[in-house]
């Protein structure tokens, strides 16, 4: 394209003034132009980012197969995201993800689930004899599971530092406490799955409810 341009050393007076300006203001609105658009449009390389592999439920563990790596530019990748798999593994999402969605800091629990070192670790729902109980949980706190004490029996504790993966929304819970019996709204307790078995075993027989840490 350069032997297309005048040859500026053969005008002269006002017209080779006014291409030499054209030409100056047009290289500045390029370097403008370029430095505003986003780095993907400038072939700019992204950083790392884990981002969720397909949708993710509230509460899930998150294992290799529920991520992947992908490069995102800096100006749409989000503060606090991830950049290894490794460092999010045997952490639970607080809330549901998307496929392709960003796995940031916000979004996990606090800490590794106790027993994630072992690949046995499990989920276990239960619902808490009081409601209100149930109400004042968040995802990533410790609590320790009581089974209460019924027939004659005293309460004693199923299990101790369980972490809170998710509540459940609350909905018509008069009306679902009337027609199943059912307590509270369920409530998702991470635990090693030995542990986790019996809590789900003992709430068929026995009401259960938690202690906050």
């Amino acid at each position: 394209m350069l032997h297309d341009l005048p040859d500026l050393r053969r005008l002269r007076g006002r017209p080779a003034r006014l291409l030499r300006r054209w030409l100056a203001l047009s290289l500045l609105l390029s370097g403008l132009v370029a430095l505003f658009l986003p780095a993907s449009a400038r072939g700019a390389p992204g950083t790392p980012t884990v981002v969720s592999a397909r949708d993710l439920p509230a509460g899930a563990l998150l294992r290799a197969g529920d991520l992947k790596v992908v490069e995102l530019p800096d100006d749409v990748r989000p503060q606090g995201a991830a950049t290894q798999t490794g460092s999010v593994e045997g952490r639970l999402l607080v809330g549901a993800a998307r496929a392709g969605e960003p796995v940031t800091d916000v979004r996990l629990v606090g800490a590794v689930i106790p027993g994630t070192g072992d690949p046995e670790s499990s989920t276990v729902p239960v619902r808490l004899a009081d409601a209100a109980v149930a109400e004042l949980l968040r995802p990533g706190q410790r609590v320790d599971v009581v089974a209460g004490g019924e027939a004659g029996q005293e309460a004693f504790v199923l299990a101790s530092m369980a972490v809170v993966a998710a509540v459940g929304a609350p909905g018509n819970a008069e009306a679902r406490n009337l027609e199943t019996g059912s307590k509270g709204p369920l409530v998702l307790l991470s635990l090693p799955s030995g542990i986790a078995t019996r809590v789900a075993a003992t709430s068929l027989e026995r009401s259960i409810t938690v202690t906050l840490r």
